[in-house]
């Protein structure tokens, strides 16, 4: 993808922000950007860059207006519209930061991963190479747990840890 090479080069591409195309845009180093416009009375407004501001998340977010209503929009989530074709869809895929920094919204920073995927932070640096998988190192064990419909089920401790990794897959394949 060209605007990704281009982020690599700190080159900043504009594209038009969907449902608000013509009004904003936002790029692929992280910024959003007003344009040019006439408002409803007939006055002329100077496009110019947004100030985003942090929220309790720790997310850059923007506020954007049309038609006389404003919403809060996360800057991560407009990228992931604009240059990654990402569709709104509920929780099932959502929008990850490579680097678990949450304010880096640079486009190469982004991915669209599953809900599952995101939660269960194998980005992160894990005790296990394995998915719901940890080291209990209080007791030395392996334990393993899942996230069902937002409830954490612990799953138990185990000596080894693929015997945690295949607990966490047959509760998996239950909820399937």
């Amino acid at each position: 993808m060209i605007a990704k090479t281009l982020s690599r080069l700190g080159i900043e591409v504009w594209k038009d922000i969907p449902e608000y195309e013509g009004l904003y845009q936002v790029s692929n180093l992280g910024n959003v950007r007003s344009l040019d416009r006439v408002c409803s009375r007939g006055r002329k407004l100077k496009g110019k860059v947004l100030k985003a501001r942090l929220c309790s998340l720790r997310y850059f977010n923007v506020n954007l207006y049309k038609n006389g209503k404003g919403k809060t929009k996360s800057i991560h989530t407009l990228i992931a519209y604009a240059f990654l074709d990402h569709k709104p869809c509920r929780y099932e895929l959502v929008v990850n930061h490579i680097d678990i920094n949450p304010t880096n919204n640079n486009l190469n920073n982004l991915e669209i991963v599953t809900q599952r995927e995101n939660t269960n932070h194998k980005h992160i640096k894990s005790s296990s190479k394995y998915v719901g998988v940890s080291l209990d190192k209080r007791g030395k064990k392996w334990q393993s747990h899942i996230t069902v419909n937002g409830t954490l089920k612990y799953l138990g401790l185990f000596t080894d840890e693929k015997e945690a990794s295949q607990a966490y897959i047959n509760e998996l394949n239950k909820i399937k």
